[in-house]
């Protein structure tokens, strides 16, 4: 194969002759009522040793500066992904939204390696992290909330102006503001973002600013 196809591939087009098969691509986010995924993060291993600046040279969306970052930088355009490289053969995606997209975009970075002549065993894809955004749609009582729950919150409005929920099952971190936004991260899947909104919303709801 010659390098232009391997640059080709990595930017838009995607052969049909590779051992990897590729899963549909998914849509929507909206894992539910003012709940929207914003960002996911997977893990997968190709299962063997990487030069990364062989890696880098043969591939057109990349970029590895080992003086700033140990890892090398992949992109592909669809679905849209970026891909931290590690010499150890372990892939971190992120920027998907949904599930299957973010394990198609492990299998793509996976088959742009393979691409270039490595010996990839696809194995251990893994969904590490979902970041979610919700809206309970009505002001909240931050300082009473953390009064009452301090061994759960952190809140230090002079350094930033969300109060920090640690919530323990499921475990995962809120991030609460007043007008009643919040950030979920640290959920493993839809299922624990569900169960922290239902979890968190009564006890917003008796904080509710009248």
């Amino acid at each position: 194969m010659e390098v232009s196809d391997t640059k080709n591939f990595a930017g838009t087009s995607d052969p049909q002759s590779q051992i990897i098969p590729l899963a549909p691509v998914a849509t929507p986010a909206d894992v539910g009522p003012g709940i929207v995924i914003q960002n996911m993060v997977g893990t997968v291993s190709v299962g063997c040793p990487l030069d990364l600046n062989h890696i880098n040279a043969r591939v057109r969306y990349s970029e590895y500066n080992p003086g700033k970052f140990h890892g090398l930088i992949m992109k592909i355009l669809s679905p849209r992904a970026t891909c931290l490289t590690f010499q150890s053969g372990k892939l971190l995606i992120v920027g998907t939204k949904h599930e299957q997209d973010c394990k198609l975009a492990t299998r793509k970075f996976a088959k742009i390696i393979q691409q270039i002549g490595y010996p990839v065993k696809y194995s251990g894809f893994k969904i590490h992290n979902i970041v979610c955004t919700c809206d309970v749609r009505f002001p909240v009582k931050l300082e009473a909330l953390h009064h009452l729950h301090s061994q759960f919150s952190s809140y230090e409005p002079e350094l930033f102006p969300g109060l920090i929920y640690r919530m323990v099952k499921p475990r995962v971190v809120l991030l609460i503001f007043v007008n009643g936004r919040i950030v979920i991260t640290g959920a493993k899947c839809r299922e624990e973002l569900h169960e922290a909104f239902d979890n968190i919303y009564p006890v917003l709801k008796s904080f509710k600013k009248q």
